[in-house]
């Protein structure tokens, strides 16, 4: 049975929902380096692939690619372009849960990036969660993961990395969802935060038979390191969806 287009949209407020998606996350910010002067372009290739394992389990894969332009972010070392460190997780989720959604499995730090500059160069893994209800329109949990590192590059910093995700989403009639979130990082080795606020709305569309979901807000950093961005930052989603 097809569903309906508010169906699908709360499904994509869903990060472990049964449904193959392709998310494409822009982001601004600015304000980064020592001396304030810096921009970040980053684009998330965020694929979602659930993976029926049995009659009662779900194996779902997320995985973020990001791929960066900055300049003036690192002193002395002008522009970069290329791909960063990519992080794949894995929840085992039971099909059936109640009124309660969630899942639970291992996340991994991956050092692909193309520059020094860029990543960490240190392979990571470590434990990840979700938890989320949705009740009528409303689909609110939140997302958590830790990452240690466990081999990599020497002469780089170890990672040791908590990362927390709360959400609220709302979802109308007709196919639109206002969003708010934080995507907080803190860093144990460093002993800061980093926390900015996404706020926007997205709307799924059908376009030559393709359902694709549209949107962006604005994000406000409330916390973040000597070097990291402050103030105002934008972000732009498009995420292609492929329901059974």
């Amino acid at each position: 049975m097809a569903q309906s287009e508010q169906d699908l949209a709360k499904q994509l407020a869903n990060p472990i929902a049964n449904l193959i998606s392709v998310p494409l996350q822009f982001n601004y910010d600015h304000n980064l380096g020592r001396d304030d002067r810096g921009d970040r372009y980053l684009l998330n290739v965020q694929p979602v692939v659930p993976i029926d394992l049995n009659s009662d389990w779900l194996l779902i894969s997320r995985t973020i690619v990001p791929f960066i332009s900055q300049d003036d972010v690192v002193p002395g070392e002008g522009s970069q372009f290329g791909i960063g460190d990519t992080v794949q997780s894995l929840f085992f989720s039971p099909k059936s849960s109640g009124h309660l959604t969630w899942g639970v499995g291992p996340v991994f730090l991956l050092p692909t990036s193309t520059e020094d500059t860029l990543g960490s160069r240190k392979w990571g893994a470590g434990p990840t969660g979700v938890a989320l209800v949705q009740e009528g329109p409303w689909t609110y949990g939140g997302l958590v993961n830790h990452i240690w590192s466990f081999a990599g590059d020497g002469e780089r910093d170890r990672v040791s990395q908590t990362f927390l995700q709360p959400f609220l989403n709302y979802t109308t009639s007709s196919a639109t969802t206002f969003f708010l979130n934080t995507e907080s990082t803190y860093d144990w080795e460093a002993e800061n935060w980093s926390i900015p606020f996404n706020f926007g709305v997205n709307q799924l569309f059908t376009i030559g038979g393709q359902k694709v979901q549209i949107g962006g807000g604005l994000r406000y950093w409330a916390e973040s390191p000597d070097t990291g961005a402050e103030g105002w930052g934008g972000r732009i989603n498009l995420v292609f969806l492929f329901p059974a």
